[in-house]
């Protein structure tokens, strides 16, 4: 291994619907690129999204995970770690480096907000004002800001190569939203660095949180991983597998009797055909 110390990878689901293709690909590809090293394989818990993070799906993922032939070690899940995602905050924010924001998603729209890597990009409008204490606010990163602070960076991947840092795609980003303690850029790019995982491994379409994720490494001191985004399982309609739109569950799968570990040797087939 020349010194290099195995990797850490995770598979970091979130209980508010069932897992399906595509999260199975993620956590195979996860738990390969640890155990073919010699590394650690972890599952990590995301329930933090309000009454739609459900216990009995967290044990539902435990389930699929071992049907599909994968072992693991548990780390604590985001319920635990609320204590974590305010004091970053609160630094971020003792900093000048977010503020807060009450603008509703039509009030973006109107404001003629231009589309960006995750959605529209923000423009900025309560950037320079003082915010309505009657209305909830979320706090945004002021990007600009926040890079004038850390300089050039740069991450890289391990198909794609080294990455620039460049938010001008994502614009100010939420990192506490205004119903939750965290967003998902503040809450992973913490839990991984609490958990030690030094290869971040997940789908290509997650790709552009990257540059949030290495500027709030960053900002806070944590330490930088290498990622690995793999690319995605398209289903018939040639769109990506996602909860929202009911793609077929592993749950089903397994209930019904089918096979996890021929599964999944089957998804680490279509997964070297996808070139990589």
């Amino acid at each position: 291994m020349n010194g290099v110390p195995p990797p850490v990878t995770r598979f970091a689901p979130s209980p508010n619907g069932r897992l399906h293709l595509g999260h199975a690909l993620s956590a195979i590809v996860a738990h390969d690129l640890a155990r073919a090293s010699g590394g650690r394989f972890l599952l990590r818990i995301e329930d933090i999204d309000g009454p739609r993070s459900r216990a009995e799906l967290a044990e539902e993922f435990r389930r699929d995970l071992a049907w599909l032939g994968l072992t693991w070690e548990e780390v604590p899940a985001q319920s635990t770690r609320l204590s974590s995602y305010a004091a970053a905050a609160e630094a971020l924010r003792a900093r000048g480096l977010i503020y807060p924001c009450t603008c509703t998603r039509k009030e973006i729209e109107d404001a003629g907000a231009r589309p960006g890597l995750e959605g529209l990009i923000y423009p900025g409008t309560c950037k320079h004002r003082a915010p309505d204490p009657a209305r909830p606010a979320a706090w945004r990163l002021d990007a600009a800001k926040a890079l004038a602070e850390t300089g050039p960076l740069t991450w890289e991947d391990a198909l794609a190569g080294p990455q620039q840092v460049d938010l001008s795609g994502l614009g100010d980003v939420v990192l506490v939203r205004k119903d939750l303690p965290a967003s998902y850029h503040l809450a992973v790019t913490l839990d991984d660095a609490a958990d030690g995982v030094t290869l971040v491994t997940r789908g290509a379409d997650l790709c552009a949180a990257s540059h949030v994720h290495r500027t709030l490494q960053a900002l806070l001191g944590l330490p930088v991983p290498r990622w690995h985004h793999h690319p995605l399982l398209m289903g018939a309609d040639g769109e990506k597998l996602a909860k929202r739109r009911r793609s077929p569950a592993l749950a089903e799968r397994r209930e019904a009797g089918e096979d996890g570990q021929m599964l999944a040797a089957q998804l680490r087939v279509q997964h070297l055909a996808l070139g990589t």
